[in-house]
């Protein structure tokens, strides 16, 4: 439904290697990377796109964003990585029946609150 989205950061040099982390465990490339923005998954795909841009005073204000994993290891290893690179945990990774029976899913704060989830919907997947 989305072909693209920009997430918005009070500062790229500390936001950056937390989405450099969660979205290399989800298998998606950054493609380019400038002062103030960083870009992640190529636009001529037709997979989803998104961009990391500087805005200094943002607020997270209940701010949500899910991408896709290929399977619940990728989300394991999406929450790992986040945490590992300065993410917050908020809610780990699992299945969340209340959504469908094979939602599996990990939610992270980014390091100024945006609320960012990977998700599963396969069954049975490793």
């Amino acid at each position: 439904m989305l072909d693209h989205v920009s997430i918005t950061v009070n500062v790229l040099a500390r936001s950056a290697p937390f989405y450099d982390a969660v979205m290399a465990a989800l298998g998606v490339p950054c493609v380019w990377r400038e002062a103030r923005a960083i870009g992640y998954g190529p636009r001529d795909t037709g997979a989803g796109y998104l961009t990391i841009a500087e805005c200094p005073g943002m607020v997270a204000d209940r701010r949500h964003w899910c991408f896709r994993a290929a399977d619940r290891a990728a989300v394991r290893a999406f929450h790992a990585a986040g945490l590992a690179a300065g993410g917050r945990d908020d809610g780990a990774p699992g299945l969340r029946p209340h959504y469908h029976a094979h939602y599996y899913a990990a939610f992270l704060l980014d390091p100024d609150g945006n609320r960012v989830e990977a998700v599963c919907h396969h069954p049975c997947s490793a």
